[in-house]
């Protein structure tokens, strides 16, 4: 359904439809012959049950008869042979089940048993130095059977008060670049130091500690504005809320509600546009205290204007200013005041410097300017 549009677009009504039909007629087929057997299976148990209590009665009828047994003790023998039936007609319900409940337990379990790839270390260092800093030192990076790289001898190194960018095509790796912050995958070569400590020698709860991250596909939890906000830092105050929300240009629609930050929020944010999620996951993180800001493209649903004005807003705050931002886009206008721009391809880091310095010298950078500036607006 949430797909129609796209399937009309292109005309795929019919493939789609017959595809439908070849499974819902297979469902069909499994569901015709479970419900007859259970059809079948109520009308015979209510016959065994009737005919059970006719032949009590019966037979308990000549016994009170001949005075052989007294009223209450039938009466007895007939509720214990209704419970044992009612067992028995129960469990013949649970033997229909039972099927359906072991393919889905084997499913969930394939989920909780899958290990994580990423494995604590024995022994465990602490961030003692305080002071925020990132480092990538010739880190190659390859997922799991692929053949080729996914990153390859990245190296670069910021310390707090420093943006460093990162530009580059689809498919360059600029995700994969930012997912090795936070340690969600493992390098194969080289090292990612954080507060001058390798990622691999820390908790991973530690570590996460230190980074706040707004991924590309901006998600809201159902719930409302003040408890996803809270989600990083659930110990923060309404005054550090609003002043999130005021950084990430997100405190006008918020407050025009008169709910304000109780506004309710919808599965997965329904509710707001693309550009509002972004702006309230931005906040989301800029709510935590952390060494270092990951931004994964988080800008692109944000209007020239308004990604001015929140990229203003952080290097003029007092607390994000010192520590270090690391940004990924796609317009060179959301990176070009980045203290250091890496420029990627298939991978690898063809380009290191700021604005000016990529824009003088390096080709893959200035066709990305010349695909995005009009002729004659390139200044």
């Amino acid at each position: 359904m949430t797909g129609v549009r796209v399937i009309r677009a292109f005309r795929q009504d019919k493939f789609e439809q017959d595809r439908f039909e070849t499974v819902n007629q297979d469902y069909t087929n499994n569901a015709v012959k479970v419900y007859s057997i259970m059809a079948m299976m109520f009308p015979v148990m209510t016959l065994i049950m009737s005919g059970t209590n006719v032949g009590i009665t019966w037979w308990g009828g000549h016994l009170i008869a001949s005075q052989a047994l007294e009223t209450g003790n039938l009466i007895a023998f007939m509720t214990y042979a209704m419970q044992i039936l009612m067992s028995f007609m129960m469990l013949s319900m649970i033997f229909v089940f039972i099927p359906r409940a072991q393919a889905s337990a084997v499913r969930l379990n394939q989920v909780l048993d899958q290990e994580s790839s990423i494995k604590e270390p024995t022994q465990t260092q602490s961030f003692t130095d305080t002071k925020p800093a990132l480092a990538f030192d010739q880190v190659d990076f390859r997922y799991q059977q692929a053949e080729k790289p996914a990153l390859s001898d990245v190296d670069f190194a910021v310390t707090g008060g420093q943006t460093v960018a990162v530009i580059g095509g689809t498919g360059s790796g600029k995700s994969t670049l930012v997912n090795l912050i936070p340690r969600f995958y493992d390098v194969e070569k080289g090292d990612v130091k954080v507060n001058g400590v390798d990622v691999r020698n820390v908790d991973t709860k530690a570590l996460r500690d230190q980074v706040a991250f707004v991924p590309q596909q901006a998600n809201l939890f159902t719930g409302t504005v003040r408890d996803n906000l809270k989600y990083g830092n659930e110990n923060a105050t309404d005054d550090q809320l609003w002043h999130a929300l005021e950084i990430a240009q997100a405190k006008d629609f918020i407050s025009a509600n008169p709910e304000g930050l109780d506004y309710a929020v919808e599965q997965g944010g329904g509710n707001f546009s693309g550009g509002q999620k972004q702006r309230l996951a931005i906040a989301r993180a800029l709510v935590k205290d952390a060494s270092i800001y990951v931004f994964d493209d988080s800008f692109s649903a944000l209007d020239f204007k308004t990604d001015a004005q929140l990229r203003k807003a952080l290097s003029e705050d007092d607390n994000i200013k010192t520590k270090v931002i690391v940004i990924v886009g796609q317009r060179v206008s959301t990176v070009a005041d980045a203290d250091m721009i890496l420029v990627l391809e298939d991978g690898k880091m063809i380009g290191k410097g700021t604005h000016e310095e990529l824009k003088a010298n390096n080709p893959t950078y200035q066709e990305i300017i010349r695909s995005q500036i009009r002729e004659g607006d390139e200044d």
